[in-house]
């Protein structure tokens, strides 16, 4: 069987303008409940953890009815064309494993189906608006981390880290760098997230790196090599990036022509940063996103949120502190872009009622200007 192989404009490269400017598909491919309470009720699954004890929970006839009738409608062809008015250059589109569906346990694996072809409809809206695409493996087979929806499953360990269940993780990305190559549609997605944040401790971990790593690797270029791609047009492989806790990426691959690095960068969440909005500025001001050297590297993932006891503390109410929460989304993102090659905001959208994981509603709060290109005239950093 011939495939018709689709180039991207230039290479699988970054945007021409040089710095990732971009926004996370959030809970879209892999439903995150805590982001978006409404919806998942409406679909019949405010009772479960996560999709895969949702579609247990209705059946995978039921299921896949609701779940298609969310990626229908969560991220439209409209939203596409807003993130391109605002100035935005970049799409990550967190998917899991099971979007393969021929390496799914059919009688102990419960996951929507369906979904590649709204995956191949939203990256032809990307593709046709310019915007650069990355997908990654958010949900991996056994589940990366432990009681995370963000991996697919309310998984009470991380089940991922053992030999046959990296050999399905290879088995996907191996499938989805194919599906990349040969669908028009997908012509402008440049990088695979090999896995999304896994546990954050470098000796649990270690046969990931030694592993995991290399046979990710090989598993995307062979599929590249079997369709006669040019190494100019190779996709770009992400692993998370040395700073992330896991241990250096790097440390078992004997080949690392076109990698990138992923780093999530959320102050919420990490404890030797004091909880001040003096403290927040100061830390996004100075901190070297790029301290480990690994590049290119790319923020993929940050937000607005301080730590959740003070949230709704009056020094980080959303209501009174908007000139802080503008301050501090400028001082990120400038920071980011001169020490990595961008950003990625999570998330476009949300149901929180709370513009700190929004873009679109911080758009609308005023905290992120409709032209991303004049948060850089803010002097964010001056003088800190």
């Amino acid at each position: 069987m011939s495939h018709t192989v689709y180039i991207g404009s230039d290479k699988r490269w970054l945007p021409a303008s040089g710095k990732i400017r971009g926004v996370n598909m959030g809970s879209l491919f892999v439903f995150e409940p805590w982001m978006a309470s409404t919806e998942w009720s409406n679909m019949g699954c405010g009772s479960y953890a996560s999709e895969f004890d949702c579609v247990s929970g209705l059946g995978q006839s039921q299921a896949n009815s609701v779940f298609q009738s969310h990626w229908g409608s969560w991220i439209t062809q409209s939203d596409i064309s807003q993130m391109q008015s605002y100035g935005l250059n970049t799409i990550r589109i967190p998917v899991g494993y099971w979007m393969d569906e021929s390496i799914v346990y059919a009688d102990s694996e419960h996951f929507p189906q369906g979904g590649l072809s709204y995956l191949s409809q939203l990256c032809g809206w990307a593709s046709d608006a310019g915007f650069y695409i990355i997908i990654d493996m958010h949900g991996a087979p056994g589940a990366q981390v432990a009681t995370n929806a963000d991996t697919g499953q309310n998984a009470p360990s991380p089940g991922f880290y053992v030999d046959y269940q990296y050999d399905r993780g290879t088995a996907f990305l191996g499938w989805l760098a194919n599906q990349i190559h040969t669908d028009n549609n997908m012509r402008n997605v440049g990088m695979i997230g090999i896995v999304n944040e896994p546990v954050q401790n470098a000796d649990q971990v270690e046969s990931m790196r030694s592993y995991f790593y290399p046979n990710a690797y090989s598993a995307i270029r062979n599929a590249e090599s079997a369709l006669g791609i040019s190494s100019n047009n190779y996709i770009h492989v992400e692993p998370m990036n040395q700073l992330w806790g896991s241990g250096d990426p790097n440390q078992y691959l004997t080949n690392t022509y076109f990698m990138a690095y992923d780093d999530h960068r959320y102050l919420k969440y990490d404890s030797s940063v004091e909880v001040s909005q003096a403290a927040y500025l100061s830390n996004s001001c100075n901190a070297n996103r790029n301290s480990d050297n690994d590049t290119p590297t790319i923020v993929g993932e940050f937000s607005l949120s301080p730590p959740s006891n003070v949230q709704d503390d009056p020094d980080w109410s959303t209501t009174t502190q908007t000139a802080f929460y503008k301050q501090w989304f400028a001082a990120q993102v400038t920071n980011f872009e001169s020490t990595t090659n961008g950003w990625i905001f999570w998330s476009w959208k949300a149901q929180l009622g709370d513009y700190r994981w929004s873009y679109q509603e911080a758009v609308t709060a005023g905290v992120i200007p409709t032209n991303i290109a004049d948060v850089f005239n803010e002097g964010a950093c001056n003088g800190i």
